[in-house]
C-alpha cells in the first residue's frame, strides 16, 4: 500500500513520466481539451492533441505550458492530476514526485510547479533542472556539456560534480523551429500550413546539415494568392534554409556557456563531447 516515487518531465510538447522501479510508464503530448461552455475536462493527452486546430467553437484545445513554465495553472493541475491518476492506482499515501523544470526558471515559477504538483496529488515535490536530470550519474570531477532541446527551451549546462558550473536557458527550441517552418513555407511558396503539418515536416525530413541524400515529403496547406488547397512538396536542403537562424542562436547560446566555463571543464568537453537530449534535439 506505500506510495510509489514518481519522476515527471513536465515538458512544453510532451509530458514523460516516471515510476520507480517500472520505468517510464507514460509520455504524452501536454495539451488539454476542454468544453468552455461547461468548463469541464474532455480529453488529456494524444487524444487532445488530435483535436488542435480542429475544434468547435465551445471546445478549445490548449497547451498549459509554453517555453517549459505554467502559462495556464488550472489546466496544468488538472492535467497533471489526470496523469497521476493513469499510473497509480488506489494508494493510501499520496506519491512523492521529482518534477523537472528549465535552469533560467524563477521563484515564482518554481513555486507554480511545486504548488500544481501538490494540488494534483503529490505529498511532496522536489525540482530538478532539466540538464542536471540528464546527466545525474556524473560525479567525478569531470567536465560534461549537456544541451537539452525541448518544445519550448534549450537548456545548456556544463556539469562537474554531479552540480552545474555554467548554465543559459533560451527560450528557443523545438516551437520555433515549427514556426520557422510555418514562416519559411509561407514566404517561398506562399502557401500557408499548420502547426501540427510543420511538426510533421520536422520530424520527417527536418535537419541543420546536408543529410547524404536529399529526401522530399509531400504536403497541403492553403494557397495564399487562390485561397484554395495546394499540394506541393518540400525538400531536406530546404528545412536547412528554415532553420538557419533558430539553430545559429543556440550554437551561440551554447558558445555564450563555454566563454564562461573555467578552461579545466572547458578542456574534459572537448575530449569528451556534448551529450545531447530532449525532443527537440
Amino acid at each position: 500500500m506505500f506510495s510509489k516515487d514518481i519522476g515527471i518531465d513536465l515538458g512544453t510538447a510532451s509530458i514523460l513520466v516516471y515510476v520507480k522501479g517500472k520505468g517510464v510508464v507514460l509520455r504524452e503530448p501536454s495539451v488539454v481539451a476542454m468544453d468552455k461552455d461547461k468548463g469541464t475536462l474532455l480529453k488529456v493527452g494524444t487524444d487532445a492533441q488530435q483535436m488542435l486546430g480542429r475544434t468547435p467553437g465551445n471546445i478549445v484545445a490548449i497547451r498549459p505550458l509554453r517555453e517549459g513554465v505554467i502559462s495556464d495553472y488550472d489546466m496544468t493541475e488538472r492535467m497533471l492530476k489526470e496523469f497521476i491518476r493513469k499510473v497509480t492506482s488506489f494508494r493510501l499515501f499520496k506519491p512523492r514526485i521529482v518534477i523537472c523544470v528549465p535552469s533560467g526558471i524563477t521563484e515564482v515559477e518554481e513555486r507554480a510547479v511545486i504548488d500544481a504538483g501538490i494540488q494534483a496529488g503529490a505529498r511532496k515535490v522536489y525540482l530538478i533542472e532539466e540538464p542536471v536530470a540528464a546527466a545525474i550519474d556524473i560525479t567525478k570531477p569531470d567536465g560534461h556539456m549537456v544541451v537539452d532541446i525541448g518544445g519550448g527551451t534549450a537548456d545548456i549546462a556544463v556539469i562537474s560534480l554531479g552540480g552545474v558550473v555554467e548554465s543559459a536557458s533560451i527560450k528557443i527550441a523545438g516551437d520555433q523551429f515549427d514556426e520557422a517552418i510555418v514562416k519559411y513555407i509561407r514566404r517561398k511558396h506562399n502557401v500557408l500550413i499548420g502547426e501540427r503539418t510543420a511538426e510533421e515536416l520536422k520530424m520527417q525530413i527536418g535537419c541543420v546539415f546536408p543529410r547524404p541524400e536529399e529526401q522530399t515529403v509531400e504536403i497541403k496547406g492553403r494557397c495564399l494568392m487562390t485561397g484554395l488547397p495546394r499540394v506541393f512538396s518540400v525538400s531536406s536542403s530546404e528545412m536547412i534554409e528554415a532553420f538557419e537562424e533558430v539553430s545559429t542562436r543556440i550554437l551561440e547560446a551554447i558558445h555564450g556557456v563555454l566563454e564562461r566555463t573555467p578552461p579545466e571543464l572547458v578542456a574534459d568537453i572537448s575530449t569528451n563531447g556534448i551529450c545531447m537530449t530532449g525532443g527537440g534535439s
